[in-house]
C-alpha cells in the first residue's frame, strides 16, 4: 500500500459497459474508491479515482485489458466550505506559484485532490501548506 493515496487514471473504451469492467476488475482485486469520477471530452471518457493502493489498481486495470492507466502522486487539502471563494483563492495562490493543476476533484470525506503536473506536485503540496497554515 501506498503511504498517500494516489490518482488512477484509465482511459475507458468507448463502450458500453466498460464503467462496469473497471468498477468489477478494481473490486475484485479488492482496491477502494475514495473518491472521484469519469469525465468525457470530445469523445474520450477519462475515469480519475483516488485510491489508497496505487499499484494494485493499476495492476487490476492491466489485468482486465482496459484503455491506457497511470498512477500518479496527489496533493489534498481542505477547503472552507461555508466561504465562498475558496477554491478561486487557492487556485490563484497555486497558478501565481506556477503550479499547473491538470485534475480537481473531492474525495468521500470532502477534501480537495488536485492533480498537477508532475514536476508541479511537491511545489503544489508546499503551497498547499502555507494554506493550511492561513
Amino acid at each position: 500500500m501506498s503511504a498517500r493515496p494516489q490518482d488512477l487514471e484509465v482511459r475507458l473504451p468507448d463502450r458500453p459497459g466498460a464503467l462496469a469492467d473497471l468498477g468489477q476488475a478494481l473490486g475484485g482485486r479488492g482496491v477502494s474508491l475514495e473518491g472521484g469520477g469519469v469525465f468525457t471530452h470530445e469523445g474520450q471518457a477519462v475515469a480519475h479515482y483516488l485510491v489508497d493502493d496505487g499499484p494494485t489498481a493499476l495492476a487490476a486495470v492491466v489485468a482486465a485489458r482496459l484503455g491506457p492507466a497511470v498512477v500518479r502522486d496527489v496533493a489534498m487539502t481542505r477547503l472552507d466550505q461555508e466561504t465562498p471563494g475558496q477554491l478561486g483563492a487557492l487556485a490563484r495562490l497555486l497558478g501565481d506559484a506556477g503550479v499547473n493543476v491538470r485534475v480537481q476533484y473531492s474525495d468521500h470525506a470532502g477534501n480537495l485532490v488536485l492533480l498537477a503536473a508532475d514536476e508541479h506536485t511537491a511545489l503544489c503540496r508546499d503551497v498547499l501548506e502555507r494554506w493550511e497554515r492561513g
